[in-house]
């Protein structure tokens, strides 16, 4: 099996178009980078290391400090498809994170997106 292309894609070079999305909505990078910290454990500081490193997707995950147990609660659709029926464990990763990003522009509470 091939990987998909979105895995060698650096966070960083994605993170921009997270960030537009959230202020768009009157949203700001301090949420956005709430998302990231809550969904893979890492500090402000190791996120910042990792955007400046330019690692890449599957990388950031696989060094991820501690995925949150809680983000097996996010469910719905993200481009199409079921966040709780992907199975590539990666690629539900990735759908994870897009999907709190799309809850917190689409103007949902932070404790909801983060499940509290």
């Amino acid at each position: 099996m091939t990987k998909h292309r979105i895995y060698s894609i650096s966070v960083a070079s994605v993170y921009p178009h997270y960030i537009a999305k959230a202020e768009k909505k009157g949203r700001t990078r301090a949420e956005v980078d709430e998302i990231f910290r809550w969904l893979t454990g890492y500090s402000q500081a190791a996120l910042e290391s990792e955007l400046a490193k330019g690692t890449n997707f599957e990388d950031f995950f696989a060094a991820a400090p501690k995925l949150n147990p809680a983000r097996e609660l996010i469910t719905g659709v993200i481009c199409g498809i079921r966040v709780e029926n992907i199975e590539d464990p990666l690629m539900k990763e990735i759908r994870y994170l897009d999907k709190l990003i799309d809850e917190l522009a689409k103007g949902k509470a932070m404790a909801k997106i983060l499940r509290g």
